[in-house]
């Protein structure tokens, strides 16, 4: 169990009984950082669309598909997604997907969300980037009336494209981009390093954009401090790899750069063994900001709380770590510092009705 000190700035918590911790890790309010949004898309809403669509899918059934999720790696994993994805044609379509994880959201407490989304995985079907985004955005738009939950969008280039095909991509999506706060990097990470794309980051940030990168999930430690140093990104997403290097791990805990780890997609596709091996207490205890995500919850088997849960029953974490970690992902938001304060009181009364 993690027994590092929080911040200085963290309150002296309450004890919460042991039979309680299930109940306050669903209830707290709480910021979701990393999740792709075509990673949402559930085999039932697969179905739906493509029916909708005409689309033909090479399985037979909803139950044909969730026996194809098993996966050994990344790439095993981003085989299916990218099929997934082939049924989204229209902007009725990702309104529907990104409407239906917001809802999911909404049960799991999660109060404010981050969500990634991949343009070039639709443009390159004759998708028009104005529906992609105008879908996705519309349903943003709607979930704060409508759901009370605060949603943004970040634009993501996948890695294992050229920088060109990313400059392409940016330059399609200018035209809307206040219907994006920021660009992320993703897809295959190992043999793509973040410093394939310090140019087009580096316009981005000319653009006011917000920066942030996978990196450290199945790649290197070399690859948290590219995109550290080369693309000067505000958050690292996984990074669960820096803990292989003592002085990266250092510097992340001193400049409070925040780590958005996906328990479960660590343990689906194999980074870790079993769910015990996780190292996010270890990151806890070495003082970094780490945070709780659900990555592509419909092929990992688990949205928000479920992450929650089960690591906590795995790692053996406790309350303490639990407030941390929710705090962490509001502090770690690119929210505004008003909105940040307001978060972080509900979360501060849920933990005190839990004493």
């Amino acid at each position: 169990m993690t027994s590092t000190p929080a911040p200085a700035d963290f309150p002296r918590l309450p004890p919460v009984a042991a039979d309680r911790l299930p109940a306050l890790l669903q209830a707290m309010p709480k910021a979701e950082l990393h999740m792709h949004i075509e990673g949402s898309l559930e085999p039932e809403l697969i179905f739906q669309i493509a029916r909708r669509n005409g689309v033909a899918l090479p399985y037979a059934s909803v139950e044909d598909l969730r026996r194809a999720y098993a996966f050994t790696n990344l790439q095993s994993f981003l085989d299916i997604y990218y099929a997934g994805a082939s049924v989204l044609l229209k902007e009725q379509d990702f309104y529907d997907m990104a409407w239906a994880y917001l809802e999911r959201a909404q049960a799991d407490n999660v109060i404010h969300t981050e969500i990634f989304f991949d343009p070039q995985t639709h443009t390159a079907r004759g998708v028009p980037m104005q529906t992609v985004i105008d879908g996705l955005h519309r349903a943003c738009q709607d979930a704060l009336p409508k759901l009370g939950v605060s949603a943004s969008l970040i634009l993501c280039f996948l890695r294992h494209l050229s920088e060109e095909e990313a400059f392409q991509t940016l330059e399609e999506a200018l035209p809307f981009m206040g219907r994006f706060i920021g660009v992320g990097l993703d897809s295959s990470e190992v043999g793509h390093p973040p410093e394939n794309f310090a140019r087009v980051f580096a316009r981005c940030r000319e653009l006011g954009l917000r920066l942030v990168a996978h990196a450290g999930e199945e790649g290197p430690p070399a690859y948290i401090w590219s995109a550290l140093d080369v693309l000067r990104v505000e958050r690292i997403d996984h990074g669960v790899q820096s803990m292989r290097d003592p002085e990266l791990v250092k510097r992340l805990a001193r400049d409070r750069m925040p780590l958005t780890v996906c328990p479960l997609s660590n343990q689906k596709l194999c980074v870790f063994p079993n769910l015990a091996d996780h190292n996010l207490g270890r990151l806890l205890d070495a003082g970094v900001m780490a945070t709780v995500n659900s990555d592509d919850p419909a092929y990992f088997g688990g949205y928000m709380n479920q992450n929650f849960t089960e690591t906590f029953a795995a790692l053996g974490l406790g309350a303490p770590a639990a407030y941390r970690l929710a705090r962490n992902s509001f502090e770690a938001s690119f929210a505004s510092a008003e909105a940040k304060v307001g978060w972080i009181a509900r979360l501060d009364d849920t933990f005190a009705r839990f004493a």
